[in-house]
């Protein structure tokens, strides 16, 4: 029972930084209905600044989050700059973003490898005090909790942005139609910017995290978790915060419990993604997702 509640408490953790990560992937796709498959490594690109800025510029971690969260998010402008907007207006706008931001994705892998070289590096030791706590045989140490914190954090601080600020009714609105969207004055342009901006930055602080948590940065490590972002926000709804959030937070305790159950991470990714397609089967717009019909 230890064993099982052990892991469930893991498997909190993990989902919320599959939840932070995916957010990322589902902005985006809210306001322009294509993925940005550079997402993953600005995802990267974020953990390495703050490893960058704790061991060369003898900043703390939490002087290095904010900042690195901040260049993640400017690397998302320049990815919006780069691979978007020139091919905004052509006919296959689409298909054409999709392989543009993979190039910027590319690019940025061989950026983060020649500067910090093709190994797994790590923060030095001390940048997160080590502290643990034993509860009814169920271990969770403060960087665990100072991780699902901040998750907890950035994700209300998201949804008061989107529901109350007036860039977030921006947002909405331009996810919602673009073409009404410029007709009532809005800068469509700005917050297809903006949104770039936020979800990069909340990528960025996912890497951070995933950094600090399994204690391992490298110049790849985007690529796994690229294809489970993709799967948490079929699984919670195509362009649903909500849904990404639920969705990240189920993937991951899926993961978790397959290897309380059989005793083996060998099995774990299967039965994620078994589970994946069997709500796809069951709901195939995702745990909170809906159709929509939207004006080309």
């Amino acid at each position: 029972m230890n064993v099982l509640g052990q892991q469930l408490v893991n498997g909190l953790f993990i989902g919320g930084m599959y939840s932070l990560f995916a957010v990322g992937y589902t902005l985006v796709f809210g306001v322009l209905d294509i993925l940005n498959l550079a997402h993953a490594a600005v995802f990267t690109m974020g953990g390495l600044a703050a490893l960058w800025l704790v061991q060369s510029a003898g900043l703390s971690i939490w002087a290095a989050f904010p900042l690195a969260t901040l260049l993640a998010g400017v690397l998302g402008l320049l990815v919006n700059q780069v691979a978007f907007v020139p091919l905004r207006r052509r006919p296959d706008t689409y298909f054409s973003g999709l392989i543009s931001s993979i190039a910027m994705a590319i690019i940025f892998e061989a950026l983060a490898m020649q500067i910090f070289g093709a190994h797994n590096v790590r923060f030095p030791a001390g940048t997160v005090p080590v502290v643990i706590w034993r509860l009814g045989g169920i271990t969770i140490t403060l960087l665990q909790v100072e991780i699902l914190a901040t998750v907890v954090l950035l994700m209300v601080t998201l949804t008061q942005l989107l529901k109350r600020a007036r860039i977030g009714k921006a947002i909405r609105a331009v996810a919602e139609n673009q073409r009404a969207a410029r007709l009532l004055g809005i800068n469509v342009d700005g917050v297809i910017a903006f949104t770039f901006f936020l979800s990069s930055a909340l990528g960025g602080a996912a890497g951070i995290l995933f950094g600090l948590y399994f204690d391992s940065l490298s110049p790849d490590m985007g690529r796994p978790i690229e294809l489970k972002g993709l799967a948490v926000i079929v699984l919670g709804g195509m362009g649903s915060v909500p849904g990404a959030i639920l969705g990240g937070l189920a993937f991951g305790l899926s993961e978790v419990l397959t290897v309380a159950i059989s005793g083996t991470s060998n099995l774990r990714d299967a039965v994620a993604f078994t589970m994946l397609f069997a709500i796809m089967l069951l709901r195939p717009s995702g745990i909170l997702g809906k159709g929509r019909t939207r004006e080309a």
